[in-house]
Parts: C-alpha cells; structure tokens; sequence
C-alpha cells in the first residue's frame, strides 16, 4: 500500500534535479545566445547600412558574427555549454573555429569587393586608421592558426607545445580582434560590442586557466591521493 508513495518520494526528487538542470541549461544558453546575437541584430538594423550594397552588408555582418563566434569559441572547447561536453563539445569547437574562418573570409572578400584600394591599404599595412592594423594582424593570427590546426600531425609536436603555440596564437586573435572592433564606429551599437569584446576577453582568459592550470592541478591531486590510499591500504595489509 505505502510501496507507491515511497517510489514517489525517491523520484520527485530526481525529478525536479531534472527539471533544474534543464532549466539551467536553456538559461546558459539564452543567455550566450542573447550575448552573442546582441551586437549582430543591432548591426543588422544600424541605419549606417542603409543605401548600402548587399556585398558591404554582408561584410559588416560577417565580422560581427566572427566576434560572436569568439565568445563562443573557448566555452566549446571546456565543455561548458549545455549538451555540448566532451567529444560532443569539442567536435563542435571545429565547426566553430571552421564558421569563423569563413565568416573572416567573408569579411574581408567583401570589404575588398566594395573598396579594394582601402581593403590593399590594410592588407599592406598602410591604412591610416589603426583598427586596419589590428584587423589584419587579427587576420594573420587566425591564418597561423588555421595551418598549425590542419598540419598538427605533420609538425609532430609535443602535447605542451602545441598547447602553448594554440593558446598563444588564439590570445593574440582575440586580443587583436577585440581592438579592431573597439576602434571602430560602426554598425554595432557601443555597449553591445563593448559587452561581446568583454565577455570574448574575459571567457577566453577564464577558460585557458581553467584548462592548463586549474584542472591538470586538479587531476594530478586526485592522482596523488589515489597513490596515497593505495599507499595507505598496503601498508593497512601488510
């Protein structure tokens, strides 16, 4: 008679841990979403990109999405978005880094298409207007990127090596980028980009010290207590 309501009490609790998860998961992810495509949307409907072409529209957009996209980035690589852990999470760091890529390309073809004398002046580095600088060396940090990613296996690096070349070289994409996006007055609105290149800055340190500091102390003191009970259980034996 009672066997019912037991039951029920051991799973209204798992249950409403359920329910919380889940409730926490679509939290994180309106608010990465909200975070991301905050400045896109804004951009999108900026009065700047009135009477424009599509192909110069298409560029603005393009690098606003790469932006958001370098939010995104290092919280795939962690594992820390909802749904999105462990292989899962990192098989979609790729498709990330392969969408930012892509969007840059975008980017820069369009703003070439719509002025290539200017778009030259950047690639030459000599613009007069500093974001160019940043933008290009942003540009030529994702290129190094790109190619240590595609011929890791050939380079034969060490684990730690190509830990700290990686990192180095996303720091310095980041970095650049955020500059680049900050020096620039357009189509994203100032307190949306400035909370994007914020949040880009601020993930992206928190997630490379979570990554190579925190959780490999973390991992070898579990390993040493291991040892050490291990340790203790023998000498309890013998």
């Amino acid at each position: 008679m009672h066997q019912p309501d037991a039951e029920r009490q051991g799973v209204l609790p798992d249950n409403k841990q359920a329910v919380t998860r889940r409730l926490a998961g679509c939290l994180v992810w309106a608010a990465v979403a909200g975070l991301s495509l905050w400045p896109v949307l804004i951009a999108a409907a900026s009065p700047y990109i009135v009477g424009r072409s599509a192909v110069y529209i298409a560029a603005g957009l393009a690098g606003a999405l790469s932006l958001a996209l370098l939010f995104v980035q290092p919280l795939l690589a962690a594992g820390l978005l909802p749904g999105l852990t462990g292989l899962h999470g990192r098989r979609w760091h790729r498709v990330a880094g392969f969408l930012i890529v892509a969007a840059v390309a975008v980017h820069i073809g369009g703003l070439y298409i719509t002025s290539p004398p200017d778009a030259l002046d950047a690639l030459l580095l000599v613009s007069p207007t500093p974001f160019s600088i940043y933008g290009v060396a942003a540009m030529w940090g994702l290129v190094l990127t790109v190619v240590l990613v595609a011929f890791r296996k050939h380079l034969r690096l060490r684990p730690l090596a190509w830990r700290i070349i990686h990192n180095a070289l996303v720091a310095g994409v980041v970095a650049t980028s955020v500059a680049h996006a900050l020096l620039i007055e357009g189509t994203m609105g100032s307190l949306s980009k400035i909370v994007l290149c914020s949040c880009a800055v601020l993930t992206t340190a928190a997630v490379t010290l979570y990554l190579r500091v925190i959780k490999p102390r973390r991992k070898r003191e579990a390993l040493a207590q291991k040892a050490h009970g291990t340790a203790s259980d023998l000498s309890a034996r013998s």
